[in-house]
């Protein structure tokens, strides 16, 4: 055995359902068949975007009749700065990797797909609370030997496979890993898991790093877009309103008008454009000398923006609505990698409470239940599991949605309605005292939006603000500056810090071995 053999480490970080256990028992396949020593382990982590978890693995690359009979000892877990080969299923995975310190310069290459699979952390945030991925990207480039970042999600998804299939063929398209093309393939075939799948996202991934695939930007989109403009219904019946508007301003509110009809019915788009006439007018009315023309479409654009998305609030029915949609189930069946005829089971994961039950009732109704039962709203919320791929789950949808033309006398409705048309006032109002000012209140209707908590919080900060804007007497610079503090705390509220990558050395956790028979079974 020559003294300048080592052995090969290779550290996969994966989230739930990526195959990442799939894709270790590969690698292990292909050692075998070479006759490396090989070994692998798996450490589970808490529920994080359905589960991550990483696998180590370290192998030799020479046979065990080259060895002589040694025997290789391997670790049981990577350690800082000392892995080879790191492979990550989405971009924030790898960030953690180079974050606890794994990779390094010299001798890391690092293998991930740039797509993103949303946090909890980041989707609860009411702003914009995504973490950076374009960090993470510029930290790769820097803490390790060599990084290949593209998004390997819509490869898997133009060849009908997982992920874990294009990452394997990247990993060995970088040329470092010590496995033959053929003991790889090999292991796919062996495995008998949609082979033919596995192996053109295989021959993909291989060929996307072996012939340089371009080192794209953070993909942007979790799994469940929404749905794009070519889903909604025309709104060529108020392209004439439209045009009359400067052109700046056409765009996002044609967009509006196409949800609204999407959302409620072509009255409830002429509501939607009646009041941004009434904020656009108000701007050319109070015209002074500190609302200037860019402030006023300023002004308007933003309020377009989010009087729009305001007023196709996700309640009960709308939620039903989009899950029971043909493009919907068709893009569960192409995420998925299903064929036309393959049966598909789809489980809505639902967990209805006091307030979604409220808010398709009407407003007596629903006072009547609120004042009863809110001391007891936490005992009221229970998890649903509904078969939507069933005739009976399905129908349940179906009649949900139909619940449609009855939503403007729901209680949420009137109470979403009202809280509107005091923002829009106060809007209108600050258009004829300054566009700063006028700007960031027409942002802060981006407060308001989700449901349960999270609605009656951006209700509560709105208020807020409103209160502020509605004070006399004050200086208007420093209304203004109280307004923006305001409204970005609100939008920032329940953030958590944004991970950094840093090159110190990450914090060494002991490793906690049990003696098997120390721990108890038991059976149910």
């Amino acid at each position: 055995m020559s003294k300048e053999t080592k052995s090969f480490s290779i550290l996969i970080a994966a989230l739930g359902g990526e195959g990442g256990g799939v894709l270790s028992d590969w690698i292990v396949s292909a050692a075998s068949a070479m006759a490396f020593p090989v070994q692998s382990t798996s450490v589970p982590g808490v529920a994080q975007r359905t589960g991550a978890t990483n696998y180590y693995i370290e192998l030799f690359p020479l046979s065990r009749d080259e060895l002589g009979g040694a025997a290789p000892v391997f670790a049981l877990t990577p350690s800082p700065g000392r892995v080879d080969l790191v492979a990550a299923t989405e971009l924030m995975e790898a960030g953690r990797t180079l974050q606890n310190g794994f990779t390094h310069p010299e001798r890391t290459t690092l293998v991930a797909s740039t797509h993103r699979e949303y946090a909890v952390a980041e989707i609860v945030v009411p702003g914009d609370g995504r973490y950076n991925g374009q960090k993470v990207i510029e930290s790769a480039h820097s803490l390790t030997r060599k990084a290949h970042l593209f998004d390997m999600r819509q490869i898997a998804m133009q060849h009908g496979t997982v992920i874990n299939s294009v990452l394997f063929g990247a990993m060995l398209g970088t040329g470092v890993l010590p496995l033959s093309r053929q003991a790889c393939e090999d292991a796919i075939r062996q495995s008998g898991k949609s082979v033919k799948a596995s192996l053109n996202g295989f021959n993909a991934g291989f060929d996307a790093v072996a012939n340089g695939a371009p080192q794209a930007a953070v993909a942007t989109g979790g799994v469940a877009a929404a749905a794009s403009d070519k889903d909604r219904p025309a709104a060529s019946s108020f392209d004439s309103i439209i045009e009359s508007y400067p052109e700046p301003l056409r765009a996002i509110l044609r967009a509006g008008v196409a949800q609204l009809i999407d959302y409620q019915d072509a009255d409830y788009a002429s509501l939607y454009l009646d009041r941004m006439h009434a904020v656009h007018q108000a701007g050319n009315t109070h015209a002074t000398e500190a609302v200037s023309e860019q402030d006023r479409i300023d002004v308007t654009r933003e309020t377009a923006r989010y009087l729009a998305l305001w007023m196709s609030y996700e309640d009960v029915i709308r939620v039903a609505d989009l899950k029971s949609r043909a493009q919907r189930l068709q893009r569960v069946r192409d995420e998925v990698g299903a064929g036309p005829s393959d049966p598909l089971r789809v489980t809505e994961y639902l967990k209805p409470g006091l307030d979604e039950l409220c808010s398709i009732l009407p407003r007596s109704l629903a006072n009547w239940l609120q004042a009863r039962l809110k001391h007891r709203a936490h005992q009221l919320s229970v998890g649903i599991h509904l078969r939507s791929d069933t005739i009976l789950g399905f129908a349940v949808l179906c009649v949900l949605r139909s619940l449609r033309p009855l939503r403007p006398r729901t209680w949420r409705f009137h109470r979403e309605q009202e809280t509107i048309n005091r923002w829009l006032a106060c809007v209108r109002h600050s258009l004829g005292i300054d566009g700063a000012l006028a700007r960031e209140l027409s942002l802060s209707g981006n407060v308001v939006k989700g449901y349960g908590e999270t609605n009656e919080r951006g209700h509560r900060n709105l208020a807020t603000i409103l209160a502020l804007a509605g004070q006399s007497g004050q200086d208007v610079a420093e209304l203004t500056r109280q307004v923006r503090t305001e409204r970005l705390r609100a939008l920032a509220e329940g953030e958590t810090p944004t991970p950094t990558v840093t090159t110190q050395g990450p914090v060494i956790k002991p490793i906690s071995f049990v003696p098997r028979s120390s721990i108890s079974t038991r059976s149910d």
